[in-house]
């Protein structure tokens, strides 16, 4: 049986006419339906939650109608959304935090760490049976998630200036105590009790702010992964939760044969991989997960899509992912495609690119790549 998904996406606000980051949260979610749209801890952000679904086309059109929605009440205020990892004229300062006792003593804890958190991701949620199995699959799972990160980069400027990165977002999130690749653990045993020492050292005030690039979920019986840009096109999304998809799944087919993998930890290279894949994005070299050695994006991503092509044949994904998989590495990634327009642009004109990608249009296509031309 096909395992269902379901997506979180988070969203910049901005202004039209400047492209300035807008902390109007709260006037643009009026009305709107909060168990689909909420907050985030900056008020120049706002999140969207996705029913859950087995099919990546109804997941497609789940997502593209909230974005709609979303876009018609920011529209409503001068405002415009932008999926991406950080806003190209996105400044620090500008934008206060979110009401809230949570949020207010985040801010007071953290200080410049959660005032620069004018970031966006996009997580993934795949349905598992139990927390142990969601722990051990975690462990399995982990030396791909750069693959995913490369996939997803759209952040390449940070207040106005090239990083030279493809996520800068990464390196923004990675600055909190308990984000970044996660350790290896027997069970969900081990791992709460890893989280309950991490609270009861006072770093974090609760389990909420286990930001690791996986986790179990505290409320559902979902892995959840969180090392994503957000994408500007929706189409990216449906890619990562595809591959995401057929990741768990085919760990936990593993998991469950009598020769069971036994975890090989490598929590640094998986440290080392991360940042390649945040620094290079599709554009350059990643880490092989199959050699630990770099290789161009490309070979990496077939190699992904290898090692999952039973899984995803098994769920009716093949077509679909794979054309979006060369689609991507044909255009590559949203942090190329903005950073090729600054040669000759100004930096608004990329956010008039991302907010113009972020509306997107049409349905997901089953069609060969080469048809596929400006989907992903």
């Amino acid at each position: 049986m096909t395992v269902r998904i379901g997506v979180e996406e988070e969203f910049h606000l901005v202004q039209m006419e400047t492209g300035l980051l807008a902390a109007r949260a709260d006037a643009v979610l009026d009305g709107l339906p909060e168990q689909t749209f909420t907050t985030e801890l900056q008020q120049a952000a706002v999140e969207t939650n996705s029913a859950v679904h087995t099919s990546l086309d109804d997941l497609y059109d789940d997502l593209t109608g909230a974005r709609r929605t979303l876009d018609t009440a920011a529209s409503a205020h001068g405002l415009a959304v932008v999926a991406a990892g950080t806003a190209p004229l996105g400044f620090p300062g500008d934008t206060p935090p979110t009401p809230g006792v949570r949020y207010r003593r985040m801010t007071d804890e953290y200080r410049r760490v959660a005032d620069e958190q004018l970031i966006c991701g996009a997580h993934v949620h795949v349905d598992v049976p139990d927390r142990d199995t969601a722990v051990r699959i975690m462990c399995e799972v982990s030396p791909w998630l750069p693959v995913l990160l490369a996939l997803s980069a759209s952040s390449p400027f940070w207040a106005g200036a090239d990083t030279g990165y493809a996520s800068w977002r990464t390196m923004l999130w990675q600055r909190w105590p308990t984000a970044g690749p996660i350790g290896c653990f027997a069970d969900a045993a081990a791992y709460d009790t890893a989280v309950r020492s991490l609270v009861g050292s006072g770093v974090i005030s609760d389990p909420g702010m286990i930001y690791y690039d996986i986790r179990p979920s505290d409320h559902h019986r979902t892995l959840e992964l969180r090392i994503c840009d957000s994408c500007p096109r929706a189409e990216t999304v449906v890619l990562v939760a595809g591959l995401f998809r057929a990741l768990v799944t085919e760990a936990r087919q593993r998991l469950e044969s009598p020769a069971a993998p036994r975890c090989r930890g490598r929590h640094e290279w998986l440290r080392a991989a991360t940042w390649r894949a945040a620094r290079s994005g599709l554009e350059g070299n990643l880490v092989d997960p199959e050699t630990g050695r770099e290789a161009p994006a490309a070979h990496v991503v077939h190699g992904l899509l290898r090692r999952v092509r039973p899984v995803l044949t098994a769920n009716g994904d093949w077509q679909t992912v794979r054309s979006l998989a060369e689609r991507a590495l044909a255009d590559g990634s949203a942090a190329r495609r903005v950073r090729r327009l600054a040669e000759r642009e100004v930096l608004l004109a990329c956010t008039d690119l991302l907010i113009t990608e972020t509306r997107g249009a049409g349905r997901l296509s089953r069609r060969p790549a080469r048809r596929l031309a400006g989907r992903v």
